[in-house]
C-alpha cells in the first residue's frame, strides 16, 4: 500500500487535503441527512424556493434529492474507484471518459505534441480537481445545513 508523507497531509494545499475535506463534508452530508426522501422536491436554490414563477434550471439538478444523490455518487467514485456500474446503471462520467481516451490511444489518435507537455497537462487538470473539490465541498456543506435548517436542527450548523 502507498504511503502518505505527513508532510503531505498537513499542508491545507495538497490534494489529498483537498480530497479529504470533501469527503469529510459528504459524509457529515450522509450523517446529517437521515431521510434522504425529505429532500424531494425541495428547490436547490432558497431564492428558487421564494420564488414560484421562476422556472428550475433544466441543465442542473431539479431538487435537493438529486443533489445529494450526485454528491453521494461522486463520493463513491472517489474512495471507491471506478466501479464496473455497466451490468447496473451505466457507467460514470468518470469511467466514460476514461474510456475515450482509451480509444483515442489504441486508434492513434494522440499525436506526439499531446504527450510533450505533460507537466502543463497535469497542472491544468489538477487546478480544475482543485477548484472542483472546493466547489463540491462548499455544495455538501450548503446541502447540510439548508436540510437542518428546513428540518428545524439549525441551532446545530457547522
Amino acid at each position: 500500500m502507498m504511503q502518505i508523507s505527513s508532510d503531505s497531509v498537513g499542508n491545507k494545499h495538497s490534494l489529498i487535503n483537498v480530497m479529504h475535506r470533501f469527503i469529510a463534508a459528504a459524509n457529515n452530508m450522509d450523517e446529517t441527512i437521515m431521510v434522504p426522501s425529505l429532500l424531494r422536491d425541495m428547490p436547490l436554490d432558497e431564492q428558487q424556493a421564494n420564488n414560484n414563477n421562476e422556472p428550475p434550471c433544466s441543465n442542473k439538478q431539479r431538487d435537493m434529492y438529486e443533489h445529494y444523490l450526485l454528491l453521494k455518487s461522486i463520493k463513491n467514485d472517489m474512495e471507491w474507484g471506478l466501479l464496473k456500474r455497466e451490468v447496473s446503471s451505466g457507467a460514470s462520467f468518470l469511467e466514460m471518459a476514461v474510456k475515450q481516451e482509451e480509444q483515442q490511444a489504441v486508434k492513434g489518435d494522440i499525436h506526439v505534441d499531446d504527450n510533450a507537455d505533460l507537466q502543463h497537462q497535469f497542472h491544468y487538470h489538477l487546478r480544475g480537481l482543485f477548484g472542483v473539490l472546493s466547489k463540491l465541498t462548499m455544495q455538501a456543506d450548503h446541502l447540510t445545513n439548508r436540510y437542518k435548517r428546513e428540518i428545524g436542527g439549525g441551532n446545530f450548523m457547522r
